[in-house]
């Protein structure tokens, strides 16, 4: 039986120009979707409709909006980089699709008479081509906040450059414990290998550094630093609009469905149908056309709580962002990858029964949760340092640059008596001439 990459393989140029053109209506229409379904939903948890104008149910709002955009005035800065800032929103796009290519959809099928398998390429280092478009993504932000010529823009672009690092190491170290337990870096292999188990639940701390993980990366609300409108008007893209604002919409929203696709690979089984329904008929729903269906109802259960965590939770201070990620994330993971790696030993050792893997793994959640209590509470030292504000708590600027007091009032002169007030005539007009001004 041919593998996957040999299916493939086999494909005729036509098959694979399908293919292309369907991975790319895929993220169109799944763009335009998840924007009608996100302001759906926020309106639902706000007591009010959301869009219900156009089409049934509001469905052909995104497309007006898209329209829109395409029929708007194109500006750019006088100042800014002619080239680099037409080509920032494409470069930020791009990849975005790019990383469909090696997410398997489905199983092998038979598509207009020819056997081939629902993935475009596998590729035996798939995980990291998806890391890679990824990365590649935040050069069209800091090239776009560079290019506009503008200070709010160019904060925006650096806030994500430093935001995509942090997060995307963790990322990459949360998919470290996946490598392990599978044995490959192929996204078709690790589906194959979740046949016995979903590895959500056979590595939950990797599921749950990955889901924090994949928001960071997509500069998703709480964590959507580089375009806080509060601060920096609207981020990196404040200087763009028309067609180029909408590629950087189309870009974040690709993002959200590419980061969700590859949870659902990594965590989920990919195509393959929930525990219930897998026990049908020895399979069946796992084979033909069905874990398409599968795959996207997984998809979209991670697409939700994007939508969820933007409606519920308020954004993050910079400084706790960063802070989670390097002082929580990171650590966190590197210790889950000494625990798996030996915990494979352990298991792959002859003559290890299973009470002493079982005493192995409470030995290491023990150290885990000994390492959480002694970890220091930063936040107090932070608060003992400065002078709090009478009951918020926040930290107050130093003593040397508060406001000074006022200056005490000076007492105005004392009215002149009466008598003083009458001046003769030849006074007054001696006065004047002493002062030059004879008006009245």
């Amino acid at each position: 039986m041919k593998t996957t990459a040999e299916l493939i393989a086999d494909d005729p140029l036509w098959l694979s120009i399908i293919k292309v053109v369907a991975i790319f209506a895929f993220g169109v229409v799944m763009t335009l979707f998840m924007i009608w379904l996100e302001r759906r939903v926020v309106g639902r948890m706000q007591h009010r409709p959301g869009p219900n104008r156009v089409g049934p149910f509001g469905l052909l709002q995104s497309l007006a909006d898209g329209l829109k955009l395409a029929f708007k005035e194109d500006i750019r800065p006088v100042v800014a980089d002619k080239w680099v800032y037409f080509l920032a929103p494409i470069i930020s796009a791009i990849p975005a699709f790019l990383a469909f290519s090696v997410i398997p959809f489905g199983p092998d099928v038979t598509m207009f008479g020819h056997h081939t398998a629902l993935q475009l390429v596998d590729l035996p280092v798939g995980v990291l081509v998806i890391l890679a478009c990824s990365s590649l993504g935040v050069y069209g932000i800091v090239l776009s906040g560079w290019a506009s010529g503008s200070p709010y823009p160019l904060l925006g672009s650096l806030r994500s450059a430093a935001q995509v690092i942090s997060y995307e190491i963790a990322m990459g170290l949360s998919i470290v414990g996946v490598i392990l337990r599978s044995h490959s870096l192929s996204t078709s292999d690790i589906v194959n290998a979740q046949e016995g188990g979903w590895y959500f639940w056979l590595l939950p701390v990797s599921f749950v550094v990955y889901a924090i993980s994949m928001v960071g990366e997509t500069n998703r609300a709480p964590f959507d630093l580089p375009e806080a409108e509060s601060e920096l008007v609207g981020g990196f893209h404040t200087e763009y609009s028309s067609l180029k604002f909408a590629l950087f919409f189309l870009a974040e929203y690709v993002n959200m469905v590419v980061v969700s696709a590859l949870a659902t690979t990594l965590f989920l089984g990919g195509w393959r149908a929930p525990w219930p329904l897998s026990a049908i008929d020895g399979g069946v729903l796992n084979t033909g056309w069905w874990p398409i269906l599968w795959f996207v109802g997984k998809t979209f259960f991670f697409l939700f709580v994007f939508v969820w965590l933007r409606g519920t939770l308020p954004r993050l201070r910079y400084d706790q962002f960063m802070r989670l990620g390097w002082k929580v994330l990171v650590p966190v993971s590197l210790v889950w990858i000494v625990l798996i790696a030996a915990s494979n030993a352990l298991w792959n050792t002859p003559g290890v029964t299973t009470g002493q893997r079982l005493i192995f793994f409470g030995v290491g959640i023990v150290v885990l949760l000994v390492f959480a209590l002694l970890l220091p509470d930063k936040r107090v030292a932070d608060d003992e340092e400065f002078v709090p504000v009478t009951g918020s708590g926040y930290p107050l600027p130093p003593l040397d640059l508060s406001v000074p007091k006022s200056p005490p009032r000076r007492r105005l002169p004392a009215a002149p008596e009466p008598a003083e007030r009458e001046m003769e005539p030849a006074a007054v007009a001696a006065a004047d001439k002493e002062t030059g001004d004879g008006s009245l």
